[in-house]
């Protein structure tokens, strides 16, 4: 190849490169839930969605009692409907119980209005048992856009994702959701679990016994999050502000 075709290509590698550049700066900021918290200190927090089957709550209940862990618990509000002795039990035994959508719809398809109603009607069946009102809010499916985001935002809650999916609603093994999690599990992390897979009771005690022996403390979200003056970067992980 001659000088002057490599010439040629690097000009226009360096003048794609430049406009990239500039579309990324232009690009409209994308609104993102909490995957995360950036914090220096060892602490995490584990979450259980709860949708459908009901197979194992009390089991999980127990296990986290063994180690005296708080969790938070995402729960369907047609699951509310069909289990609410297992809501009051997880609110008894000092668990988080936020809100996971009311029918467990693909959110980001309705309208800002549908949306609100939705998170209402699930947050007025959590408060009837539990007496307090969800300020949290996993978007079923992890499916999300800028308009579900502000949404949630608009009627004074936060949408919470995950940094770390333990897979279990794939029917992984044990030794293999415990080795993902403990590998991935870093400060301020937000683990994805699931009140009704095969394995997670299995392997739940664990992976808290190894956090727990690697200094980490297991505290729900709400109390891992900022309220107020944050910033969340390109990765949706949550940092304090400097700004006032």
């Amino acid at each position: 190849m001659s000088a002057i075709i490599l010439f040629y290509i690097t000009v226009m590698l360096t003048a794609y490169n430049g406009f990239n550049g500039i579309i990324s700066v232009l690009a409209p900021k994308r609104e993102l839930p909490i995957y995360c918290v950036k914090t220096d200190e060892k602490k995490a927090s584990l979450s259980f969605d709860a949708a459908w089957g009901n197979e194992d709550t009390e089991t999980l209940i127990q296990i986290l009692k063994k180690y005296n862990v708080k969790a938070t618990f995402f729960v369907v509000g047609e699951w509310v409907d069909k289990y609410p002795q297992s809501v009051k039990a997880l609110n008894d035994a000092g668990h988080e119980v936020m809100n996971h959508s009311n029918e467990h719809l693909h959110m980001s398809r309705l309208s800002s209005e549908q949306i609100a109603n939705d998170l209402n009607k699930c947050n007025d069946k959590i408060e009837k048992i539990t007496g307090k009102r969800s300020i949290l809010f996993r978007p079923p499916y992890g499916d999300y856009n800028d308009k579900l985001i502000n949404t949630v935002k608009s009627i004074n809650m936060f949408a919470i994702q995950w940094d770390v999916d333990s897979h279990d609603w794939m029917n992984k093994t044990s030794s293999y959701i415990v080795n993902r999690v403990t590998e991935k599990v870093k400060n301020g992390s937000i683990v994805l679990f699931h009140n009704a897979a095969i394995n997670t009771p299995a392997s739940l005690p664990t992976i808290i016994e190894y956090l727990q022996a690697n200094g980490f403390k297991l505290i729900p979200i709400s109390e891992l999050i900022y309220k107020e003056n944050y910033l969340i970067d390109s990765r949706g992980c949550q940092y304090k502000s400097e700004k006032r």
